[in-house]
Protein backbone atom coordinates (compact mmCIF):
# COMPACT_ATOMS: atom_id res chain seq x y z
CA UNK A 1 0.00 0.00 0.00
CA UNK A 2 2.75 2.36 1.47
CA UNK A 3 4.58 1.76 -2.36
CA UNK A 4 1.39 2.33 -4.19
CA UNK A 5 0.86 5.45 -2.52
CA UNK A 6 4.47 6.88 -3.07
CA UNK A 7 4.00 6.21 -6.50
CA UNK A 8 0.63 8.19 -7.04
CA UNK A 9 2.65 10.88 -5.15
CA UNK A 10 5.06 10.76 -7.97
CA UNK A 11 2.86 10.72 -10.55
CA UNK A 12 0.86 13.67 -9.20
CA UNK A 13 3.66 15.91 -8.54
CA UNK A 14 4.63 15.59 -11.84
CA UNK A 15 1.65 16.20 -12.88
CA UNK A 16 2.37 20.90 -12.81
CA UNK A 17 2.46 23.32 -15.61
CA UNK A 18 2.98 27.19 -16.48
CA UNK A 19 1.14 28.73 -19.25
CA UNK A 20 2.45 31.55 -21.47
CA UNK A 21 0.63 34.14 -22.93
CA UNK A 22 1.20 36.89 -26.45
CA UNK A 23 0.07 40.24 -27.23
CA UNK A 24 0.30 40.64 -30.93
CA UNK A 25 -2.63 40.62 -33.35
CA UNK A 26 -3.80 38.14 -35.15
CA UNK A 27 -5.09 37.34 -38.79
CA UNK A 28 -7.67 34.46 -38.61
CA UNK A 29 -6.26 32.94 -42.36
CA UNK A 30 -3.44 31.02 -43.56
CA UNK A 31 -1.40 28.89 -41.84
CA UNK A 32 -1.48 28.35 -37.97
CA UNK A 33 0.94 29.98 -36.12
CA UNK A 34 2.67 26.59 -34.86
CA UNK A 35 5.59 27.16 -36.63
CA UNK A 36 6.51 30.50 -35.29
CA UNK A 37 6.06 29.07 -31.63
CA UNK A 38 9.00 26.36 -32.11
CA UNK A 39 6.52 23.42 -32.95
CA UNK A 40 7.06 20.96 -36.01
CA UNK A 41 4.32 19.92 -37.71
CA UNK A 42 3.69 16.52 -36.05
CA UNK A 43 3.90 18.43 -32.94
CA UNK A 44 1.10 20.59 -33.88
CA UNK A 45 -1.04 17.90 -35.27
CA UNK A 46 -0.74 16.01 -31.97
CA UNK A 47 -1.76 19.22 -30.13
CA UNK A 48 -4.52 20.09 -32.35
CA UNK A 49 -5.88 16.41 -32.09
CA UNK A 50 -5.56 16.51 -28.25
CA UNK A 51 -7.43 19.26 -27.83
CA UNK A 52 -10.31 18.86 -30.47
CA UNK A 53 -10.66 15.28 -30.26
CA UNK A 54 -11.40 12.33 -27.61
CA UNK A 55 -8.19 10.63 -28.32
CA UNK A 56 -5.79 9.45 -31.39
CA UNK A 57 -3.84 7.14 -33.15
CA UNK A 58 -1.03 7.22 -35.67
CA UNK A 59 -3.84 6.43 -38.84
CA UNK A 60 -5.45 9.89 -37.50
CA UNK A 61 -2.51 11.94 -37.41
CA UNK A 62 -1.60 10.79 -41.01
CA UNK A 63 -4.61 11.99 -42.28
CA UNK A 64 -4.73 15.22 -40.48
CA UNK A 65 -0.84 15.68 -41.89
CA UNK A 66 -2.23 14.62 -45.36
CA UNK A 67 -4.97 17.06 -45.06
CA UNK A 68 -3.69 20.13 -43.38
CA UNK A 69 -4.43 20.96 -40.12
CA UNK A 70 -6.57 23.89 -40.98
CA UNK A 71 -8.49 21.92 -43.59
CA UNK A 72 -9.23 19.50 -40.99
CA UNK A 73 -10.00 22.10 -38.45
CA UNK A 74 -12.21 23.67 -40.36
CA UNK A 75 -14.13 20.37 -41.53
CA UNK A 76 -14.53 19.42 -37.92
CA UNK A 77 -16.14 23.52 -37.08
CA UNK A 78 -18.56 22.70 -39.88
CA UNK A 79 -19.73 18.80 -38.04
CA UNK A 80 -21.13 16.96 -40.47
CA UNK A 81 -18.62 14.39 -42.17
CA UNK A 82 -20.55 10.94 -43.04
CA UNK A 83 -20.76 8.83 -40.12
CA UNK A 84 -21.81 5.37 -41.62
CA UNK A 85 -20.21 3.21 -38.69
CA UNK A 86 -21.67 5.58 -35.87
CA UNK A 87 -25.38 5.65 -37.07
CA UNK A 88 -25.17 1.72 -37.47
CA UNK A 89 -23.88 1.47 -34.01
CA UNK A 90 -26.68 4.04 -32.63
CA UNK A 91 -29.44 1.63 -34.14
CA UNK A 92 -28.50 -0.41 -30.59
CA UNK A 93 -29.65 2.56 -28.90
CA UNK A 94 -32.48 4.23 -30.94
CA UNK A 95 -34.64 5.59 -28.20
CA UNK A 96 -32.21 8.42 -27.16
CA UNK A 97 -33.44 9.90 -30.03
CA UNK A 98 -37.23 9.81 -29.61
CA UNK A 99 -39.48 12.66 -28.99
CA UNK A 100 -40.04 13.51 -25.23
CA UNK A 101 -43.57 12.83 -25.42
CA UNK A 102 -42.79 9.40 -26.97
CA UNK A 103 -40.12 8.50 -24.18
CA UNK A 104 -42.86 9.73 -21.85
CA UNK A 105 -45.11 7.46 -23.26
CA UNK A 106 -42.57 4.23 -23.58
CA UNK A 107 -41.10 4.66 -20.32
CA UNK A 108 -43.35 6.28 -17.90
CA UNK A 109 -41.93 6.62 -13.90
CA UNK A 110 -42.60 4.22 -11.51
CA UNK A 111 -45.30 5.94 -9.58
CA UNK A 112 -47.36 6.70 -12.65
CA UNK A 113 -47.34 3.04 -13.25
CA UNK A 114 -48.54 2.22 -9.83
CA UNK A 115 -51.20 4.96 -10.16
CA UNK A 116 -52.12 3.29 -13.70
CA UNK A 117 -52.04 0.06 -12.60
CA UNK A 118 -54.37 0.43 -9.36
CA UNK A 119 -56.75 2.74 -11.21
CA UNK A 120 -57.53 -0.14 -13.72
CA UNK A 121 -57.50 -2.23 -11.12
CA UNK A 122 -54.65 -4.70 -12.40
CA UNK A 123 -53.64 -4.74 -8.60
CA UNK A 124 -55.16 -3.24 -5.30
CA UNK A 125 -53.89 -0.42 -3.66
CA UNK A 126 -53.17 -2.05 0.14
CA UNK A 127 -50.83 -4.71 -2.42
CA UNK A 128 -48.16 -1.89 -3.06
CA UNK A 129 -45.45 -3.13 -1.17
CA UNK A 130 -41.84 -2.85 -3.10
CA UNK A 131 -40.23 -5.41 -0.87
CA UNK A 132 -42.61 -8.41 -1.69
CA UNK A 133 -41.66 -10.17 -5.05
CA UNK A 134 -45.13 -11.09 -5.75
CA UNK A 135 -45.77 -7.08 -6.26
CA UNK A 136 -42.52 -6.75 -8.32
CA UNK A 137 -43.78 -8.94 -10.60
CA UNK A 138 -47.37 -7.46 -10.71
CA UNK A 139 -45.82 -4.81 -12.09
CA UNK A 140 -43.11 -6.22 -13.93
CA UNK A 141 -46.88 -8.18 -16.14
CA UNK A 142 -48.66 -4.82 -16.02
CA UNK A 143 -45.96 -3.09 -17.54
CA UNK A 144 -45.35 -6.15 -20.58
CA UNK A 145 -49.30 -5.78 -21.03
CA UNK A 146 -49.23 -2.06 -21.25
CA UNK A 147 -45.91 -2.17 -23.49
CA UNK A 148 -43.86 0.30 -20.99
CA UNK A 149 -40.36 0.10 -20.39
CA UNK A 150 -37.98 0.19 -17.07
CA UNK A 151 -36.67 3.82 -16.62
CA UNK A 152 -33.55 2.26 -16.29
CA UNK A 153 -33.64 1.09 -19.56
CA UNK A 154 -33.27 4.30 -20.92
CA UNK A 155 -30.55 5.40 -18.78
CA UNK A 156 -28.33 2.61 -19.80
CA UNK A 157 -29.10 3.17 -23.56
CA UNK A 158 -28.50 7.24 -22.98
CA UNK A 159 -24.70 6.22 -20.77
CA UNK A 160 -24.06 3.55 -23.91
CA UNK A 161 -24.65 5.83 -26.77
CA UNK A 162 -22.56 8.77 -24.89
CA UNK A 163 -19.28 5.99 -24.87
CA UNK A 164 -20.09 5.39 -28.62
CA UNK A 165 -20.42 8.22 -29.53
CA UNK A 166 -17.07 9.79 -28.25
CA UNK A 167 -15.18 6.75 -29.42
CA UNK A 168 -16.16 6.12 -33.18
CA UNK A 169 -17.57 9.73 -34.41
CA UNK A 170 -16.12 11.69 -37.47
CA UNK A 171 -17.38 14.60 -36.09
CA UNK A 172 -15.23 15.03 -32.68
CA UNK A 173 -14.82 18.32 -32.71
CA UNK A 174 -18.86 18.27 -32.20
CA UNK A 175 -18.92 16.04 -29.87
CA UNK A 176 -16.42 17.41 -27.44
CA UNK A 177 -18.76 20.66 -27.67
CA UNK A 178 -21.12 18.97 -27.05
CA UNK A 179 -19.86 17.73 -23.79
CA UNK A 180 -18.98 21.35 -23.24
CA UNK A 181 -21.58 22.90 -23.29
CA UNK A 182 -24.07 19.84 -21.71
CA UNK A 183 -21.61 20.59 -18.44
CA UNK A 184 -22.26 24.47 -18.95
CA UNK A 185 -25.81 24.37 -19.11
CA UNK A 186 -25.56 20.98 -16.82
CA UNK A 187 -28.92 19.59 -15.49
CA UNK A 188 -28.77 15.92 -14.03
CA UNK A 189 -30.25 12.89 -13.45
CA UNK A 190 -29.77 13.46 -9.30
CA UNK A 191 -33.54 14.83 -9.81
CA UNK A 192 -35.30 12.42 -11.02
CA UNK A 193 -37.79 14.09 -12.44
CA UNK A 194 -36.05 15.44 -15.03
CA UNK A 195 -34.09 12.33 -16.33
CA UNK A 196 -36.55 11.27 -18.37
CA UNK A 197 -35.89 14.80 -20.37
CA UNK A 198 -32.22 14.84 -20.15
CA UNK A 199 -31.43 12.18 -23.59
CA UNK A 200 -33.61 14.53 -25.70
CA UNK A 201 -32.12 17.45 -24.12
CA UNK A 202 -28.35 16.44 -25.57
CA UNK A 203 -29.70 14.96 -28.56
CA UNK A 204 -31.65 17.94 -29.63
CA UNK A 205 -31.40 21.31 -27.88
CA UNK A 206 -27.28 20.69 -27.37
CA UNK A 207 -25.67 18.74 -30.09
CA UNK A 208 -27.33 20.96 -33.18
CA UNK A 209 -26.09 24.42 -31.43
CA UNK A 210 -22.88 23.13 -29.97
CA UNK A 211 -20.37 24.99 -32.63
CA UNK A 212 -23.54 27.70 -33.52
CA UNK A 213 -24.27 30.81 -32.27
CA UNK A 214 -24.41 30.92 -28.42
CA UNK A 215 -27.79 33.10 -28.41
CA UNK A 216 -29.41 29.72 -30.02
CA UNK A 217 -28.16 27.46 -27.43
CA UNK A 218 -29.11 29.96 -24.94
CA UNK A 219 -32.57 30.05 -26.22
CA UNK A 220 -33.59 26.52 -26.90
CA UNK A 221 -31.91 25.40 -23.82
CA UNK A 222 -34.47 28.19 -21.66
CA UNK A 223 -37.44 26.27 -23.59
CA UNK A 224 -36.12 22.71 -22.66
CA UNK A 225 -37.68 20.24 -20.76
CA UNK A 226 -35.04 19.01 -18.83
CA UNK A 227 -34.01 22.95 -18.29
CA UNK A 228 -37.24 24.22 -17.24
CA UNK A 229 -37.73 20.98 -14.28
CA UNK A 230 -34.02 21.39 -13.12
CA UNK A 231 -34.22 24.93 -11.95
CA UNK A 232 -37.87 24.82 -11.59
CA UNK A 233 -39.19 27.22 -13.87
CA UNK A 234 -41.52 25.21 -15.15
CA UNK A 235 -43.99 26.21 -12.22
CA UNK A 236 -42.57 29.95 -11.82
CA UNK A 237 -45.75 32.12 -12.20
CA UNK A 238 -46.30 35.78 -11.29
CA UNK A 239 -47.20 36.05 -8.02
CA UNK A 240 -50.56 36.66 -6.69
CA UNK A 241 -51.23 38.98 -3.53
CA UNK A 242 -54.59 37.82 -2.84
CA UNK A 243 -53.49 33.81 -3.22
CA UNK A 244 -53.22 32.07 -0.12
CA UNK A 245 -50.14 30.00 0.97
CA UNK A 246 -46.91 30.40 -0.96
CA UNK A 247 -45.80 32.51 -3.41
CA UNK A 248 -45.65 31.50 -7.43
CA UNK A 249 -42.47 32.88 -8.21
CA UNK A 250 -39.62 31.03 -8.35
CA UNK A 251 -35.80 32.70 -9.34
CA UNK A 252 -33.98 29.64 -9.69
CA UNK A 253 -33.35 29.54 -13.29
CA UNK A 254 -33.10 33.30 -13.68
CA UNK A 255 -30.38 33.23 -11.00
CA UNK A 256 -28.09 30.41 -12.58
CA UNK A 257 -29.33 32.34 -16.16
CA UNK A 258 -27.22 35.31 -15.19
CA UNK A 259 -24.44 33.36 -12.59
CA UNK A 260 -23.81 30.47 -14.68
CA UNK A 261 -25.38 30.67 -18.30
CA UNK A 262 -24.38 34.41 -19.48
CA UNK A 263 -23.15 37.33 -17.49
CA UNK A 264 -20.82 35.54 -14.61
CA UNK A 265 -21.01 36.03 -10.81
CA UNK A 266 -18.90 39.05 -11.07
CA UNK A 267 -21.28 39.98 -14.32
CA UNK A 268 -22.59 43.34 -12.79
CA UNK A 269 -25.75 42.33 -11.45
CA UNK A 270 -27.85 42.32 -8.36
CA UNK A 271 -30.68 40.49 -6.69
CA UNK A 272 -33.32 42.89 -7.77
CA UNK A 273 -31.91 41.78 -11.11
CA UNK A 274 -32.40 38.31 -10.49
CA UNK A 275 -35.94 38.71 -8.93
CA UNK A 276 -36.92 40.45 -12.21
CA UNK A 277 -35.75 38.07 -14.66
CA UNK A 278 -37.62 35.79 -12.84
CA UNK A 279 -40.85 37.71 -13.48
CA UNK A 280 -40.18 38.00 -17.06
CA UNK A 281 -39.43 34.53 -17.49
CA UNK A 282 -43.15 33.54 -15.79
CA UNK A 283 -45.47 31.28 -17.72
CA UNK A 284 -42.73 29.19 -19.14
CA UNK A 285 -43.64 25.97 -19.14
CA UNK A 286 -43.71 21.77 -20.16
CA UNK A 287 -46.41 21.86 -22.68
CA UNK A 288 -48.52 18.86 -21.01
CA UNK A 289 -47.86 14.83 -21.28
CA UNK A 290 -49.06 12.43 -20.05
CA UNK A 291 -46.73 12.45 -16.50
CA UNK A 292 -46.48 16.09 -17.04
CA UNK A 293 -47.84 19.53 -17.15
CA UNK A 294 -51.48 19.97 -15.09
CA UNK A 295 -53.36 22.01 -17.91
CA UNK A 296 -55.69 20.91 -19.69
CA UNK A 297 -54.96 20.90 -23.77
CA UNK A 298 -58.30 22.24 -24.48
CA UNK A 299 -57.81 24.98 -22.77
CA UNK A 300 -54.21 26.21 -24.57
CA UNK A 301 -55.67 27.20 -27.45
CA UNK A 302 -58.68 29.22 -25.89
CA UNK A 303 -56.26 32.14 -25.20
CA UNK A 304 -54.50 33.48 -28.92
CA UNK A 305 -51.53 34.57 -26.38
CA UNK A 306 -50.07 31.46 -25.01
CA UNK A 307 -47.59 30.15 -27.10
CA UNK A 308 -46.56 26.35 -28.11
CA UNK A 309 -43.04 25.31 -29.99
CA UNK A 310 -42.74 21.20 -29.44
CA UNK A 311 -42.79 21.03 -25.35
CA UNK A 312 -42.37 24.20 -24.54
CA UNK A 313 -45.50 26.25 -23.68
CA UNK A 314 -46.03 29.86 -22.49
CA UNK A 315 -49.15 30.53 -20.38
CA UNK A 316 -50.02 34.06 -20.58
CA UNK A 317 -52.41 34.16 -17.72
CA UNK A 318 -49.23 32.61 -15.29
CA UNK A 319 -47.06 35.34 -16.87
CA UNK A 320 -46.39 38.44 -15.13
CA UNK A 321 -47.75 41.62 -16.65
CA UNK A 322 -46.22 44.31 -14.74
CA UNK A 323 -43.24 46.69 -15.93
CA UNK A 324 -39.96 45.00 -15.22
CA UNK A 325 -36.53 46.03 -15.14
CA UNK A 326 -33.69 44.24 -15.51
CA UNK A 327 -29.87 45.45 -16.02
CA UNK A 328 -31.67 48.76 -16.82
CA UNK A 329 -33.68 47.21 -19.60
CA UNK A 330 -37.87 47.87 -19.37
CA UNK A 331 -39.86 44.86 -19.92
CA UNK A 332 -44.07 45.64 -19.97
CA UNK A 333 -46.81 43.12 -20.95
CA UNK A 334 -45.35 41.70 -23.83
CA UNK A 335 -45.56 38.25 -22.77
CA UNK A 336 -43.60 35.53 -24.24
CA UNK A 337 -41.31 37.91 -26.39
CA UNK A 338 -40.26 39.58 -22.98
CA UNK A 339 -38.49 36.12 -21.93
CA UNK A 340 -36.55 35.88 -25.69
CA UNK A 341 -35.95 39.24 -25.56
CA UNK A 342 -34.07 38.89 -21.95
CA UNK A 343 -32.19 36.14 -23.42
CA UNK A 344 -30.95 37.90 -26.66
CA UNK A 345 -30.10 40.78 -24.22
CA UNK A 346 -28.40 38.88 -21.87
CA UNK A 347 -26.47 36.78 -24.96
CA UNK A 348 -24.93 39.97 -26.39
CA UNK A 349 -23.57 41.57 -23.16
CA UNK A 350 -19.82 42.16 -22.83
CA UNK A 351 -20.06 40.24 -19.96
CA UNK A 352 -21.24 37.02 -21.19
CA UNK A 353 -19.47 37.34 -24.15
CA UNK A 354 -15.84 37.46 -21.67
CA UNK A 355 -17.49 34.88 -19.07
CA UNK A 356 -17.62 32.19 -21.90
CA UNK A 357 -15.09 32.45 -23.73
CA UNK A 358 -12.36 32.02 -21.03
CA UNK A 359 -14.16 29.19 -20.02
CA UNK A 360 -13.29 27.55 -23.89
CA UNK A 361 -10.04 28.70 -23.31
CA UNK A 362 -9.94 27.27 -20.06
CA UNK A 363 -11.22 23.51 -21.81
CA UNK A 364 -9.10 24.13 -24.93
CA UNK A 365 -5.84 26.13 -23.94
CA UNK A 366 -4.92 26.07 -20.18
CA UNK A 367 -6.51 26.05 -16.36
CA UNK A 368 -5.08 30.18 -16.82
CA UNK A 369 -5.13 31.11 -20.11
CA UNK A 370 -3.83 34.49 -21.44
CA UNK A 371 -5.63 37.71 -20.65
CA UNK A 372 -4.89 38.62 -23.75
CA UNK A 373 -5.81 35.40 -25.47
CA UNK A 374 -9.42 35.76 -23.55
CA UNK A 375 -9.89 39.39 -24.82
CA UNK A 376 -9.09 38.46 -28.57
CA UNK A 377 -11.86 35.78 -28.30
CA UNK A 378 -13.90 38.13 -26.41
CA UNK A 379 -13.61 40.61 -29.56
CA UNK A 380 -14.34 37.62 -31.66
CA UNK A 381 -17.29 36.76 -30.00
CA UNK A 382 -19.11 40.29 -30.05
CA UNK A 383 -17.94 40.61 -33.34
CA UNK A 384 -19.79 37.61 -34.89
CA UNK A 385 -22.96 37.77 -32.64
CA UNK A 386 -21.53 35.01 -30.55
CA UNK A 387 -20.88 32.71 -33.50
CA UNK A 388 -18.93 29.88 -31.49
CA UNK A 389 -17.73 28.43 -34.48
CA UNK A 390 -15.27 31.93 -35.16
CA UNK A 391 -14.70 32.14 -31.69
CA UNK A 392 -12.54 28.79 -32.01
CA UNK A 393 -11.05 29.69 -34.83
CA UNK A 394 -9.36 33.16 -33.35
CA UNK A 395 -8.47 30.85 -30.61
CA UNK A 396 -6.77 28.05 -32.38
CA UNK A 397 -5.38 31.09 -34.91
CA UNK A 398 -3.81 32.88 -31.85
CA UNK A 399 -0.02 32.32 -30.68
CA UNK A 400 -1.17 31.09 -26.99
CA UNK A 401 -2.95 28.13 -28.09
CA UNK A 402 0.49 27.10 -29.77
CA UNK A 403 2.36 27.97 -26.67
CA UNK A 404 5.00 25.15 -26.03
CA UNK A 405 4.19 26.12 -21.94
CA UNK A 406 1.02 24.70 -22.70
CA UNK A 407 0.75 21.51 -24.54
CA UNK A 408 -0.20 18.74 -23.02
CA UNK A 409 -1.26 20.29 -19.78
CA UNK A 410 -4.42 20.28 -19.24
CA UNK A 411 -5.43 17.20 -17.40
CA UNK A 412 -7.85 14.58 -18.89
CA UNK A 413 -10.82 14.18 -17.03
CA UNK A 414 -11.82 10.33 -16.31
CA UNK A 415 -13.69 10.02 -19.44
CA UNK A 416 -11.74 11.45 -21.40
CA UNK A 417 -8.91 9.85 -20.31
CA UNK A 418 -11.00 6.26 -21.21
CA UNK A 419 -11.95 6.92 -24.41
CA UNK A 420 -8.45 7.95 -25.56
CA UNK A 421 -7.31 5.11 -24.27
CA UNK A 422 -9.61 2.97 -26.89
CA UNK A 423 -8.65 5.88 -29.95
CA UNK A 424 -5.43 5.50 -29.09
CA UNK A 425 -5.22 1.48 -29.22
CA UNK A 426 -7.69 1.72 -31.77
CA UNK A 427 -9.88 -0.56 -30.10
CA UNK A 428 -13.64 -1.17 -30.21
CA UNK A 429 -15.78 -1.46 -27.39
CA UNK A 430 -18.18 -4.24 -27.00
CA UNK A 431 -19.75 -3.37 -23.64
CA UNK A 432 -19.95 0.58 -23.10
CA UNK A 433 -21.41 0.41 -19.79
CA UNK A 434 -18.35 -1.49 -18.15
CA UNK A 435 -16.46 0.97 -19.75
CA UNK A 436 -18.74 3.90 -18.17
CA UNK A 437 -18.51 2.04 -15.19
CA UNK A 438 -14.63 2.98 -14.97
CA UNK A 439 -15.21 6.43 -15.63
CA UNK A 440 -17.47 6.47 -12.46
CA UNK A 441 -15.28 4.62 -10.79
CA UNK A 442 -12.58 6.93 -11.30
CA UNK A 443 -14.57 9.83 -10.22
CA UNK A 444 -16.82 11.06 -13.05
CA UNK A 445 -20.16 10.26 -12.87
CA UNK A 446 -22.11 11.50 -16.22
CA UNK A 447 -25.23 13.07 -16.18
CA UNK A 448 -25.37 12.95 -12.00
CA UNK A 449 -23.25 16.23 -11.28
CA UNK A 450 -25.80 17.63 -9.03
CA UNK A 451 -24.82 21.43 -8.52
CA UNK A 452 -25.77 23.54 -11.76
CA UNK A 453 -22.24 24.50 -11.93
CA UNK A 454 -21.38 21.50 -13.97
CA UNK A 455 -17.92 19.37 -13.13
CA UNK A 456 -15.18 22.12 -12.43
CA UNK A 457 -12.68 22.14 -15.60
CA UNK A 458 -9.69 22.08 -13.18
CA UNK A 459 -6.61 20.08 -13.01
CA UNK A 460 -6.78 20.21 -9.24
CA UNK A 461 -10.43 18.76 -8.98
CA UNK A 462 -9.23 15.54 -10.83
CA UNK A 463 -5.37 14.86 -9.40
CA UNK A 464 -5.06 13.72 -6.00
CA UNK A 465 -3.56 10.57 -5.05
CA UNK A 466 -6.32 8.46 -4.80
CA UNK A 467 -7.60 9.60 -8.49
CA UNK A 468 -4.60 8.70 -9.31
CA UNK A 469 -4.34 5.30 -8.16
CA UNK A 470 -7.50 4.43 -9.77
CA UNK A 471 -6.37 5.91 -13.10
CA UNK A 472 -3.31 3.42 -12.88
CA UNK A 473 -5.62 0.12 -11.69
CA UNK A 474 -8.10 1.27 -14.66
CA UNK A 475 -4.88 1.22 -17.16
CA UNK A 476 -3.79 -2.02 -15.72
CA UNK A 477 -7.12 -3.57 -16.07
CA UNK A 478 -8.01 -2.15 -19.59
CA UNK A 479 -6.99 -5.06 -21.69
CA UNK A 480 -9.40 -7.58 -19.84
CA UNK A 481 -12.48 -7.29 -21.91
CA UNK A 482 -14.43 -9.16 -19.09
CA UNK A 483 -13.18 -6.02 -16.58
CA UNK A 484 -13.32 -3.18 -19.31
CA UNK A 485 -15.71 -3.83 -22.12
CA UNK A 486 -13.19 -2.94 -24.53
CA UNK A 487 -11.58 -5.42 -27.16
CA UNK A 488 -7.89 -4.62 -27.74
CA UNK A 489 -5.80 -6.63 -30.06
CA UNK A 490 -2.28 -5.54 -28.96
CA UNK A 491 -0.55 -7.60 -31.36
CA UNK A 492 -2.18 -6.28 -33.96
CA UNK A 493 -0.60 -3.01 -32.55
CA UNK A 494 2.53 -4.59 -33.09
CA UNK A 495 1.76 -5.88 -36.53
CA UNK A 496 1.70 -9.79 -35.00
CA UNK A 497 5.49 -9.23 -34.10
CA UNK A 498 5.71 -9.38 -30.19
CA UNK A 499 8.49 -7.36 -28.56
CA UNK A 500 11.67 -9.49 -27.63
CA UNK A 501 11.78 -8.10 -24.19
CA UNK A 502 9.72 -5.14 -21.45
CA UNK A 503 11.88 -2.58 -22.56
CA UNK A 504 11.24 -3.24 -26.59
CA UNK A 505 7.85 -3.40 -25.55
CA UNK A 506 7.89 0.17 -23.53
CA UNK A 507 9.12 1.84 -26.27
CA UNK A 508 6.49 0.04 -29.20
CA UNK A 509 3.60 1.22 -27.19
CA UNK A 510 4.72 4.59 -25.76
CA UNK A 511 5.65 5.79 -29.35
CA UNK A 512 1.98 4.38 -30.27
CA UNK A 513 -0.02 6.02 -27.65
CA UNK A 514 2.28 8.95 -26.79
CA UNK A 515 3.66 10.04 -29.86
CA UNK A 516 4.85 13.47 -28.85
CA UNK A 517 6.56 12.11 -25.42
CA UNK A 518 9.95 12.67 -24.35
CA UNK A 519 10.76 8.46 -24.24
CA UNK A 520 13.89 8.77 -22.58
CA UNK A 521 11.92 10.21 -19.53
CA UNK A 522 8.72 7.89 -19.87
CA UNK A 523 11.17 5.07 -19.73
CA UNK A 524 12.98 5.83 -16.51
CA UNK A 525 9.44 6.14 -14.76
CA UNK A 526 8.46 3.03 -15.61
CA UNK A 527 10.81 0.40 -16.55
CA UNK A 528 11.12 -0.44 -12.64
CA UNK A 529 7.68 -1.29 -12.50
CA UNK A 530 7.85 -3.62 -15.95
CA UNK A 531 7.68 -6.93 -14.38
CA UNK A 532 6.60 -6.43 -10.44
CA UNK A 533 4.75 -9.68 -9.90
CA UNK A 534 0.92 -9.02 -9.04
CA UNK A 535 1.09 -5.18 -9.92
CA UNK A 536 -2.38 -4.81 -11.24
CA UNK A 537 -4.05 -6.39 -7.59
CA UNK A 538 -1.08 -4.52 -5.07
CA UNK A 539 -2.62 -1.10 -7.09
CA UNK A 540 -6.39 -2.45 -6.87
CA UNK A 541 -5.98 -3.06 -3.50
CA UNK A 542 -4.20 0.08 -2.59
CA UNK A 543 -7.14 1.77 -4.97
CA UNK A 544 -9.55 0.45 -2.80
CA UNK A 545 -8.27 1.59 0.87
CA UNK A 546 -7.49 4.98 -0.34
CA UNK A 547 -11.36 4.78 -1.58
CA UNK A 548 -12.39 3.48 1.54
CA UNK A 549 -10.41 6.63 3.59
CA UNK A 550 -12.51 8.96 1.75
CA UNK A 551 -9.57 10.13 -0.63
CA UNK A 552 -11.48 10.02 -4.06
CA UNK A 553 -13.97 13.08 -5.00
CA UNK A 554 -17.54 13.30 -5.05
CA UNK A 555 -17.38 9.10 -3.64
CA UNK A 556 -20.57 9.17 -3.40
CA UNK A 557 -20.66 8.53 -7.09
CA UNK A 558 -18.66 5.26 -6.86
CA UNK A 559 -20.96 2.17 -6.86
CA UNK A 560 -19.82 -0.06 -8.91
CA UNK A 561 -17.85 -3.48 -7.82
CA UNK A 562 -15.41 -4.08 -10.57
CA UNK A 563 -13.28 -6.94 -10.92
CA UNK A 564 -9.85 -6.42 -11.46
CA UNK A 565 -8.63 -9.84 -12.02
CA UNK A 566 -7.45 -10.37 -15.91
CA UNK A 567 -8.84 -13.87 -16.65
CA UNK A 568 -7.22 -13.44 -19.93
CA UNK A 569 -3.42 -13.87 -19.25
CA UNK A 570 -2.11 -14.37 -23.25
CA UNK A 571 0.29 -11.40 -23.76
CA UNK A 572 0.37 -10.83 -19.76
CA UNK A 573 3.46 -8.71 -20.20
CA UNK A 574 2.20 -6.34 -22.60
CA UNK A 575 -1.38 -5.96 -21.42
CA UNK A 576 1.16 -4.59 -18.09
CA UNK A 577 2.93 -2.25 -20.04
CA UNK A 578 -0.01 -1.04 -21.99
CA UNK A 579 -0.99 -0.24 -18.60
CA UNK A 580 1.43 0.92 -17.40
CA UNK A 581 1.62 3.70 -20.11
CA UNK A 582 -2.25 4.44 -19.82
CA UNK A 583 -1.54 5.12 -15.98
CA UNK A 584 1.19 7.02 -16.71
CA UNK A 585 1.49 11.15 -15.80
CA UNK A 586 1.86 11.83 -19.90
CA UNK A 587 -1.27 10.14 -20.37
CA UNK A 588 -3.47 11.89 -18.14
CA UNK A 589 -2.30 15.31 -19.75
CA UNK A 590 -3.62 16.48 -22.99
Amino acid sequence: MKVMIRIAVVLFISLSFLPGSYSQEVKVKGSFPYKQQGLTEKEAIVHLLSRFTYGFDQQQIEKVEKQGLEKWFRQQLEGNIKDDRLNNLMDNYADVLLSNRAIDSLYPRSARVRRQAVKEGFISKDSIDNSKQSYKEAIQKFMEVKGYRPENELNRQFLASKIVRAVYSQNQLREVMTDFWFNHFNVSFTKGQVAPFIPNYEAYVIRPNALGDFQDLLLATAKAPAMLMYLDNFSSVADNPKSKGKKGLNENYARELMELHTLGVDGGYTQKDVTEAARVLTGWTIYPMQGYGNVQKENIANNKNNVTDGDFLFLANRHDKGTKTVLAHTFSNKGYEEGVELLKMLASKPQTAEFIVHKLAVRFVSDNPSPVLVNRMKDAFLKNNGDISAVLTMMVYSPEFWDKKTIDQKIKTPFELAISAVRGLDADVNNPIKLNNWVTRMGEQKYHYIAPTGFPDKSDYWINTGSLLNRMNFGLSFTAENNSGVEVDLMRVTEGREPESAEQALEVFGRKLLPDADMDVLKKRLTPLLTQQDLQEKVSAASQKSRDKGMMQDDRAQGQKISTKNKNQTNAMLAQIVGLIIGSPEFQRR
